[in-house]
């Protein structure tokens, strides 16, 4: 067998296990109505409700962390991410949490969250000089 048949059969085996790999990832966004009818893995994009508790004890446990969010349909739960808590996560403008729905709790593996921009002052200054 040529050389050049057997590096060519490898990389195609390699590209099929990747494509095969990919496939186990890919979550949905929804709503907590959509995970809570759903066994399988999704994303929630809220926003956080401020108002509520947040509670993280990294003494007791520091892969706990309880807050609520509010998602886009406006449908507020608790969620528990099995993580530390982010460092400046009450300054998050959204948040995307990636979990399914244990017992009325949204039981979140991983998060995103969307902070406000630090140049966005520098924003508004530039364009009102060029408007004004």
């Amino acid at each position: 067998m040529k050389r050049i048949y057997l590096i060519a059969g490898i990389m195609v085996a390699i590209a099929i296990l990747l494509f095969v790999n990919s496939g186990k990832d890919m979550t949905t966004y929804g709503s907590f109505a959509d995970a809570t009818s759903s066994t399988k893995k999704i994303k929630i994009v809220g926003k956080l409700a401020k108002d509520k508790p947040m509670v993280y004890d990294p003494a007791k446990d520091p892969n706990h962390f309880s807050f609520f969010i509010k998602d886009t349909k406006g449908e507020e739960h608790k969620v528990v991410l099995l993580k530390a808590k982010p460092q400046d996560f009450e300054m998050s403008e959204q948040i995307v949490v990636t979990g399914r729905m244990k017992e009325g709790v949204f039981v979140a593996t991983d998060l995103l969250m969307k902070c406000p921009s630090k140049y966005k002052d520098e924003e508004i200054a530039i364009k009102s000089k060029q408007n004004g």
